[in-house]
């Protein structure tokens, strides 16, 4: 069992900055790879970032939408995983989830059905 607790959305104006976290416990075998996935009003979930934990080093990818403005971090206990969001825009508006799965399997890990460990989200809100 794996409990995600997400926390640091809120509402900013375009252009602002927000840091997510995402406070993990339980099974560390079960979060060997941990994403954030959002979910805009009347669109499905969809892929922002990833970390997995290689031993003492992380791999990360991103969305092409987030990529260079978006950074993904955790710390080596797989305790905390956080999302810095720069140059914020009415886009990246929605509910923003912290998910955890076992594998280190990285071919789809942008597959939202791969993670079984899932936060109840937390909401970012952009204004034009």
């Amino acid at each position: 069992q794996v409990q995600l607790v997400e926390s640091g959305g809120g509402l900013v104006t375009r252009g602002g900055s927000l840091r997510l976290s995402c406070a993990a416990s339980g099974s560390v075998h079960r979060r060997n790879m941990m994403a954030w996935f959002r979910q805009a009003p009347g669109k499905e979930r969809e892929f922002v970032s990833r970390i997995v934990w290689r031993g003492k080093f992380t791999e990360t990818d991103y969305a092409d939408s987030v990529k260079g403005r978006f950074t993904i971090s955790g710390d080596m206990t797989k305790t905390t995983l956080n999302l810095t969001m720069n140059a914020l825009g009415p886009e990246d508006t929605g509910i923003y989830f912290c998910a955890a799965t076992p594998t280190t399997a990285t071919a789809r890990a942008r597959d939202s059905r791969l993670y079984a460990s899932w936060g109840q989200g937390t909401q970012v809100t952009v204004s034009p």
